[in-house]
């Protein structure tokens, strides 16, 4: 008689198309999704909400599930007393930005799982992260937990409601911007000093453990390197993409970035996988490579790109938005290996090379988090430069990168029959917004079409699968369903993805959809009393406040982005409205940054922009003419962070941009040359046909 394979449990999750949420559908706990159903029977019923906010990639997020979510007895005490719900972080961010501000208000920190106990009003009285089943090290579990909010909802629901009105009150405080003068240079200098002082000298990046990449704070400090002269800044940008290049935070076998380094030398990660560190650390090493010619960086660049066009692309060409920590149950086991494994997968003398160059020993390379002890198995890290390991093995360094790269194909290979974590397949507007950034970006400095190529298939796929009959943007897409209105990131981080790709290919199209969607993106999210950018829309369903975000984190802020979406924007087009929002951006929240700079990096790109000088830079020519290839590589060869380009090409085809930038209709060819003209700071320059005069124009 054959076991049989349909689930015990099935709820009201089941008809999601949330990764996440499918995940739980099969739980004893009676979820449903966040929706009028579920505050409906609260009401009805008069029981509080328990509200679990996570992600599919989410390790502890599994760990809860396993413990607590899959256990009869909490999942009875869950359902008897409460209405739960289950939320998406990565489909809901408001719901999650506005919950976590809760929980650190109550708690102090923040994290996923997120757990909050609230009203059938929304209305929360109780936060944590994690909670185990049981009690242990004087922390209460599920099981002491819920019978003592029972008690109080039952017979002391005025303390719970006074949490409430607190709170309430607490939220709309924080919700109001700290405004005051417009950003300039100073606080420029105040973020590189902030960023100095916390720098680790010896492995890099700005904290002991955890360590985030961070790729803003990057990007941030090369412009400054560019602006001040200061070599610091490009000393600490080159340690830190060298080292987490290195460690294991980089995945030497399968290529791409986990997501951060649980220790302070990037060798033990937390190892999923997300898409919008790959994107954003492709344009960190981008400009590196840009910047200092350096082949590492553009090495690194395309070997996450490699991952990337592989492993992380749907067929119709979005992406896809992350993969776990875990497979089997057990985080990292499908990325490390034993000394056992390398000397079976390899020749004697390759494997002896690889256990050398990577640091493998036989009782592992690495402690293991929760118990503390040598696992017997191993992270693939790097230690010392390859040039001074070729030295060392008295080998020439081309030929060691040759027999490395043979030797990682071949386990690659052995590791794809492994059995591999979960991928969540669900596309977000926003972070391909970034990737399509990141790729047009790469495209562009490497003059690489198969970048600008996939760039362009990820821009069409969001502009006719992700929009709805009036032209606005949806959030999510999966299975062929696009849902949920679009946030801020939506437009800000897909604006900045047209941008690039527009300066990448001088296509107009790409720049009549960034300004189509700007404006959609005024309409809908601006505010016109206060300025900035509310995180949802005029129309988005009402939560208990309507925020603003400027806090650049683990993703930069919708705010930061559109501040320099603006700017850009503005000097393409010769529109000084979008130059005056992008001031009010800066002013609206001044106050709030100048307190501690460092945790807005994006913004500051921005202000490092409007501070100036920059450069507008027309081309006057056909584009397909050798004089014109000549000058628009020459500009990219440069890294000139501070500038926009357009073309006005000398063939007939100009109606479009000239619509979209009137004022540069008038720019025309000398003497049947290809001819640039650049204004810098409002102020224009006599156009020139010769390279040299325009880079000394732009020096």
């Amino acid at each position: 008689m054959t076991k049989s394979t349909e689930p015990k449990h099935t709820n009201r999750l089941a008809q999601e198309k949330s990764p996440y949420l499918l995940q739980h559908a099969h739980n004893p706990v009676d979820w449903y999704p966040w929706g009028p159903e579920a505050f409906e029977k609260a009401r009805a019923e008069d029981k509080p909400i328990f509200l679990s906010i996570g992600y599919s990639t989410c390790h502890w997020c599994h760990v809860m599930e396993r413990e607590s979510f899959e256990d009869p007895q909490v999942a009875a005490l869950l359902n008897e007393f409460f209405v739960n719900i289950k939320v998406d972080r990565e489909e809901r961010p408001d719901i999650d930005s506005l919950y976590m501000t809760v929980c650190q208000m109550l708690t102090g920190r923040g994290g996923w799982p997120l757990t909050i106990m609230m009203t059938p009003d929304k209305q929360p009285f109780f936060a944590a992260t994690y909670i185990p089943r049981s009690g242990r090290f004087g922390t209460s579990g599920m099981l002491e937990i819920i019978p003592k909010i029972q008690e109080l909802w039952k017979n002391q629901r005025e303390r719970l409601l006074r949490v409430t009105k607190e709170l309430q009150s607490a939220l709309i405080t924080a919700s109001d911007e700290v405004s005051g003068d417009e950003l300039d240079e100073t606080i420029l200098e105040m973020t590189f000093d902030g960023l100095s002082s916390r720098f680790d000298e010896e492995q890099g990046g700005f904290a002991t453990a955890p360590k985030f990449p961070r790729p803003h704070n990057l990007t941030f400090l090369l412009r400054y390197w560019q602006r001040a002269k200061n070599a610091r800044a490009l000393q600490m940008v080159e340690t830190t993409l060298q080292k987490m290049r290195s460690g294991g935070i980089f995945d030497h076998i399968g290529l791409g970035f986990h997501r951060y380094s649980t220790d302070s030398k990037w060798l033990l990660p937390h190892f999923e996988k997300m898409l919008y560190d790959q994107a954003l650390l492709v344009i960190a090493y981008a400009e590196a490579y840009q910047a200092t010619r350096k082949t590492g960086y553009r090495e690194t660049m395309e070997e996450t790109l490699i991952y990337v066009l592989r492993d992380m692309r749907d067929q119709e060409g979005g992406f896809y938005s992350a993969e776990d920590a875990d497979s089997e149950g057990v985080e990292g086991k499908f990325y490390v290996w034993s000394v056992q494994e390398i000397r079976k997968a390899l020749s004697q003398e390759d494997a002896d090379l690889f256990i050398e160059v990577f640091n493998f020993t036989e009782e592992g390379n690495f402690v293991e988090e929760a118990t503390r002890h040598r696992t017997g198995t191993n992270i693939p890290h790097l230690v010392k430069p390859l040039a001074e390991t070729a030295t060392a093995l008295k080998m020439q360094e081309k030929e060691l990168r040759k027999r490395l790269e043979r030797i990682r194909l071949k386990l690659y290979t052995i590791r794809e029959q492994r059995i591999h974590p979960h991928k969540d397949d669900k596309i977000l507007t926003d972070w391909n917004g970034l990737m399509i950034a990141a790729l047009a970006k790469a495209g562009r400095i490497l003059d690489e079409s198969k970048y600008i190529d996939a760039a362009k298939q990820a821009v069409g796929f969001i502009l006719t699968k992700l929009r709805d009959k009036e032209g606005r943007l949806y959030h999510r897409y999966r299975e062929g369903e696009a849902a949920i209105p679009a946030f801020l990131d939506d437009y800000a981080f897909l604006i900045w993805g047209l941008v690039e790709l527009y300066e990448s290919t001088f296509e107009a199209q790409f720049l009549q959809s960034a300004l189509s969607l700007n404006e959609e993106l005024v309409q809908h999210f601006w505010d016109s009393d206060g300025g900035g950018f509310y995180f949802v829309a005029d129309d988005a369903e009402e939560l208990l406040v309507r925020k603003k975000e400027v806090y650049d984190g683990a993703v930069p802020s919708g705010n930061s982005v559109a501040m320099l979406n603006l700017l850009r924007l503005g000097r393409i087009t010769g529109n000084p409205d979008f130059e005056a929002k992008a001031a009010r951006i800066g002013q609206v929240f001044s106050g709030t940054v100048s307190q501690a700079p460092v945790g807005f990096t994006q913004l500051m790109i921005a202000v490092d922009f409007a501070a100036g000088p920059s450069h507008e830079i027309v081309i006057a020519g056909d584009p397909d003419s050798r004089d014109t290839r000549e000058i628009v590589d020459a500009l990219r060869s440069k890294f000139l962070p501070r500038k926009v380009v357009i073309l006005r090409p000398i063939n007939g085809e100009t109606r479009e941009i000239e619509h979209l930038a009137p004022f540069i209709k008038d720019y025309g060819e000398l003497d049947g040359k290809t001819t640039v003209y650049v204004c810098a700071d409002q102020q224009c320059n006599l156009p020139t046909t010769d390279i040299s005069e325009m880079l000394e124009l732009l020096r």
